[in-house]
């Protein structure tokens, strides 16, 4: 490990979703702000071995690296707000650190030692924060859970004994905390930081800056109240204010001098930051002119983390065009049940995001139906795409009973099918096609227009493919391959002919897009949304004209509009 590296370890106290993935991106993006290389690293307490198996409702997004490491949904934030590109090392879990400890042990690797937790699985936690750090200025650590949980006390064990191991001036350690108002008192009450600080020192740690969440900005006073109870200077109290928008905390954060503060506890040399970037983005963000609303068709959408990239890169993807994206999610499972009704009335575009299980399936199929008879902007990511070659394959290439061989086994015409090499696998986790794959764009179509290159990189979680069988009937029925892999074996891409835009990707494009750079394929989707609206606003109007002109004519004859 290189000795410059420094280290800053980030805990949460209070109650969870505080914000210490998003404080630590903000951090991160900083650091390189002032030049300096960062790294970022999630320790999750729970024992499954990652986030792949476990239930969209408990645990939100999974977001997949470039390795084809299924990890926790805040290193989405630390890739959107950073430079770094990060592998299945940035994120572990309790689960994969006791399993490294017990293959050791039928190794015989600890020589017949009893094997406990202190020793042996916080070395093991150790280990991995260290080869973290090779190579990069700073190393950025994040710890999972609310100080007080049993099932984090190895990794605050572990980031205590790491201060003495590699000196006081190499770690620093940062807890989040909340500072609730109460109404009836009209005051901000301290309380609750007091007490997670004392149950941080507890385990042996003293917090050497304090960040804390608000609603309402927070007096001197205050901070200094918190400084003298929590053994803090003043100026070490961060107010964590809440935002409009998440991509304006780095810049909340410097204003609060937190940056400053921390390149001189770590005695680290930098330039003066340059954040004209962040401001040009914040800048842009206040000042949208136009506003769309974008139709998600999904079964997790009652918790919006669920889709946390993808809600992101739409966002990006406005800002990119001028126009500040409303999303309007919809139970799929709803339109089954219900119908289509007018659920679709105000939908500029209509999106249907990846996922797993039949449930809700037809539902999306109407809704895809939906988009391609009455030319609104169509976009299927993963699951998206196949729905699409269904909903074609049915109602355009006239397949009676066409669908997913995860749908529908014995379906007659099975045009999304399992990989060869997937059908003999019996483990969920980790066993799909996962991470970074190569797609041939060809020349001609819409989809090499938008990324403007005929070869691209793209990251991909799915077991089920596009079945090649029936690629010439699809076509016929006016659906081509947008994209394919380099052997021309799988398809990776389709969009519709005649349509103003129907794409569907096998990939997650979400997962490399960012708020400086959106992704080509949302901001080229966002603008057909947009094009769509401007378009119908202006039949309407020119329709409303006519109308009114007529009935200055014809007052017996006036027409309600709308």
């Amino acid at each position: 490990m290189y000795k410059s590296t420094k280290f800053i370890f980030i805990t949460g106290g209070v109650l969870s979703s505080l914000g210490k993935g998003l404080s630590a991106a903000s951090i991160a993006a900083l650091m390189e702000c002032r030049g300096l290389t960062v790294t970022l690293l999630k320790m999750d307490p729970y024992i499954n071995v990652d986030p792949g198996t476990m239930n969209p409702f408990q645990h939100g997004e999974v977001f997949v690296t470039e390795d084809g490491a299924e990890t926790d949904l805040d290193l989405g934030h630390y890739e959107r707000f950073t430079h770094a590109v990060l592998t299945q090392k940035n994120n572990f879990t309790t689960g994969q650190i006791y399993d490294a400890v017990i293959q050791k042990e039928r190794k015989g690797e600890y020589l017949g030692a009893t094997v406990q937790v202190i020793p042996h699985v916080t070395d093991e936690i150790k280990n991995k924060i260290r080869n973290l750090g090779n190579g990069v200025d700073v190393a950025i650590v994040e710890v999972g859970g609310t100080v007080g949980d049993i099932e984090s006390l190895p990794f605050l064990e572990a980031i205590r004994q790491l201060r003495a191991d590699l000196g006081p001036q190499n770690v620093l350690y940062i807890h989040l905390t909340l500072l609730p108002y109460m109404k009836t008192s009209g005051e901000v009450k301290t309380k609750p930081t007091q007490h997670s600080v004392k149950a941080l020192r507890e385990v042996g740690i003293q917090a050497d800056i304090l960040i804390c969440r608000t609603e309402r900005k927070i007096s001197r006073e205050v901070k200094e109240k918190i400084a003298l109870f929590c053994n803090v200077r003043p100026e070490e109290v961060i107010a964590a204010e809440d935002v409009e928008c998440i991509y304006e905390v780095p810049l909340k954060f410097h204003e609060e001098g937190l940056d400053q503060k921390i390149v001189e506890l770590l005695n680290i040399w930098t330039r003066a930051p340059r954040l004209d970037e962040w401001q040009a983005f914040s800048e842009k963000v206040k000042s949208l002119k136009q506003e769309i609303t974008i139709a998600i068709v999904g079964k997790y959408v009652d918790l919006h983390e669920s889709y946390k990239s993808l809600n992101e890169a739409l966002f990006a993807g406005g800002v990119h065009n001028g126009t500040r994206v409303m999303l309007k999610f919809i139970d799929s499972e709803s339109i089954e049940n219900e119908g289509l009704g007018d659920k679709f009335d105000d939908a500029d575009g209509i999106l249907v995001p990846g996922g797993f299980g039949s449930r809700g399936i037809e539902g999306k199929i109407l809704a895809v139906r939906h988009a391609r008879e009455n030319l609104i902007p169509y976009f299927g990511i993963c699951l998206g795409m196949q729905v699409a070659v269904v909903e074609v394959a049915r109602n355009v290439c006239r397949l009676e009973g066409a669908n997913s061989t995860e749908f529908d086994p014995g379906t007659p015409h099975p045009v999304i099918h399992m990989m060869l090499e997937q059908r003999s696998i019996k483990d969920k986790g980790g066993t799909m096609r996962l991470g970074t794959y190569q797609c041939v764009i060809p020349e001609g179509s819409r989809c090499r227009t938008i990324y403007g290159t005929d070869v691209i990189n793209e990251r991909h979680r799915h077991r089920y493919e596009f079945n090649l069988d029936y690629a010439e009937v699809l076509a016929q029925g006016g659906l081509m391959p947008g994209g394919l892999s380099p052997d021309g074996k799988l398809v990776e891409m389709v969009e519709l002919a005649d349509h103003p835009w129907f794409i569907g990707c096998q990939f997650h494009p979400e997962f490399k897009s960012g708020p400086m750079e959106s992704h080509p394929l949302f901001s080229s989707y966002i603008r057909a949304c947009l094009d769509r609206k401007l378009g119908v606003e202006s039949v309407l109007a020119d329709a409303h004209t006519e109308i009114e002109d007529e009935a200055h004519t014809k007052p017996s004859e006036r027409v309600r509009f709308g």
